[in-house]
């Protein structure tokens, strides 16, 4: 399981409705990409729910590389780009990934942490492991994700939740839409 997410912060007077828009019209054409296990439309809006931007932060999880190359390199990604610009695409490496009892994806919480500079690697990884489960655990949640990026050493912790007051610290976004067409594919549990 690989993750990525983008994030285009936008100007504080922005009309987010066009973010909404797009989604509504564009959404669904990922919603049976292959290698896809997941994508979250994510957006937050400043002064709500804590958010001090306006900001569309797509979240994603796939089950191939190959799935994620191609949307980076075959198209999919070249008319956000050409809209927007070209964001960074953060990558991380999947830990754990749980399924939770939930059932409509409107909030999402992603928290981001460095890996402690001392102490043994294994030991923060089993940790994140066991917050990625009690995440999924909590009422509502529809799933949660440990993934680490070991060129900066930063765990996040990804969650869906069916409800706005989610169980969970960090960033709060809306969902907009869910494409899943491989989340019965990714591999739950602990990986590595």
């Amino acid at each position: 399981m690989h993750a990525m997410q983008y994030e285009l912060t936008l100007p504080a007077d922005y009309d987010m409705g066009v973010v909404r828009d797009r989604v509504a019209r564009l959404g669904h054409l990922l919603d049976d990409w292959d290698g896809l296990g997941l994508k979250a439309y994510l957006m937050r809006e400043r002064g709500r729910r804590g958010s001090p931007v306006n900001q569309y932060a797509p979240f994603y999880l796939w089950n191939t590389v190959d799935g994620m190359n191609a949307f980076l390199w075959g198209g999919g990604f070249q008319g956000l780009s050409d809209d927007f610009g070209r964001p960074s695409a953060r990558q991380w490496t999947g830990l754990a990934y749980e399924e939770g009892t939930g059932s409509n994806a409107r909030f999402a919480v992603r928290q981001r942490q460095p890996v402690a500079e001392s102490g043994p690697l294994a030991e923060a990884a089993e940790e994140a492991v066991r917050e990625a489960r009690r995440l999924a655990a909590r009422d509502g949640a529809l799933l949660a994700a440990a993934v680490v990026d070991t060129s900066r050493w930063e765990l996040v912790h990804f969650s869906l939740w069916e409800h706005d007051r989610p169980e969970a610290d960090g960033d709060v976004f809306e969902v907009l839409h869910l494409s899943a067409p491989g989340r019965d594919l990714l591999p739950q549990g602990r990986r590595w």
